[in-house]
């Protein structure tokens, strides 16, 4: 065993994260499922939702052979959508192609949907005990500075460097315990922001402490301006007080989630909309503004309430549907649309 690794799970048996749902059994439709859930997530929210959806999705058959829209509604908060549509057709490809069982070879772990390199590695080393690699967010921190590696870690070149030397440090046993011991450090002491260099195990020769440069590594994303986009929400209600929900095209912006239309700028005028959807409106009423940050820009919403009266012919493709307030609890909803709906029933309703 590295030295790096001997230090590392002598610090994980005393203070690493023994109790973890996944951890008890580390079956792979466990460990898959919180992996997928932990990607850009902080394990304090993920176990509540992790919770639901074993109780929702025991195993891989029931998450394969549920609606999309169970799937996205227990979701709903989590973000990053495609994780979820991702996560919804990888069980899928399992029961249809690998007998329900997540195969235990590394390149068709790593072929299955939304599982790239790290993932794949992190489910066969936690569920199976392979020597695999990872390197995950945590994970870059912690090499990127544990060997100085300069550059930001999504440019290739530092990411072959961080590869080698995640590779070079596997131990030849406790595989589970390595992983997860890996990302506890970067999770609890090799933090982004006043990590706790003095509690590190593996600090005597880390070599960014050595340098007193622990803040440069690893570098951050190019910086760019962020952009600032704008979209009108229709919320175009009918006689029976149903709502217009659109299910949102599978990529781009909130992809097959249900939601009120969306005008964007560049998009037909509302009259111009209406007429093509065969509607004709009243009572039309300008709502609060409200905005919603995306990992890579900034979506501020204008609702607008009108009151539609449908033709013959109105909204007759299938991807619009008129949604009464009860079902739309049991949607797949984006979590700010749901939150404004919520609102607006709830000042309804007093």
């Amino acid at each position: 065993m590295s030295p790096f690794a001997d230090r590392l799970l002598s610090w994980f048996d005393e203070h690493g994260r023994h109790d973890l749902p996944w951890q008890h059994p580390r079956a792979p439709y466990r460990v898959w499922l919180s992996e997928v859930m932990l990607q850009q997530t902080q394990v304090t929210t993920v176990i509540p939702y992790f919770a639901r959806f074993l109780a929702r999705f025991p195993d891989v058959a029931s998450l394969a052979a549920a609606p999309l829209d169970d799937v996205l509604a227990l979701w709903a908060g989590l973000g990053y959508y495609a994780r979820a549509r991702n996560l919804h057709r990888c069980a899928q490809v399992v029961v249809a192609e690998h007998d329900g069982e997540f195969p235990r070879d590394f390149d068709a772990m790593a072929a299955l949907p939304g599982i790239g390199r790290s993932t794949a590695g992190a489910i066969l080393a936690q569920a199976h005990g392979q020597r695999h690699a990872i390197l995950d967010g945590n994970v870059r921190r912690v090499l990127a500075r544990h060997a100085a590696i300069g550059g930001w870690p999504g440019v290739p070149a530092v990411q072959k460097q961080l590869w080698t030397l995640a590779e070079r440090l596997l131990p030849h046993e406790r595989l589970a315990d390595y992983t997860q011991a890996l990302m506890d450090l970067g999770a609890s002491i090799c933090t982004a922001r006043k990590p706790r260099c003095l509690l590190c195990p593996v600090q005597a020769d880390c070599q960014a402490r050595i340098d007193g440069t622990i803040a440069q590594y690893p570098a951050p994303k190019p910086a760019r301006a962020r952009p600032q986009r704008r979209t009108q929400l229709l919320l175009a209600y009918d006689s029976a007080d149903r709502l217009l929900m659109e299910r949102r095209p599978p990529s781009g912006l909130w992809g097959a989630l249900w939601c009120p239309p969306l005008l964007a700028d560049t998009d037909p005028s509302l009259a111009d909309w209406l007429a093509a959807q065969n509607l004709d409106a009243s009572a039309i009423e300008t709502l609060p503004p409200f905005s919603h940050s995306f990992t890579h820009f900034d979506l501020e919403l204008q609702p607008t309430r009108l009151r539609a009266s449908a033709g013959a012919a109105a909204v007759a493709e299938s991807r619009w549907q008129w949604i009464d307030a009860d079902r739309l609890a049991t949607l797949g909803l984006p979590a700010p649309i749901r939150k404004m709906l919520d609102s607006l029933h709830a000042k309804t309703s007093s």
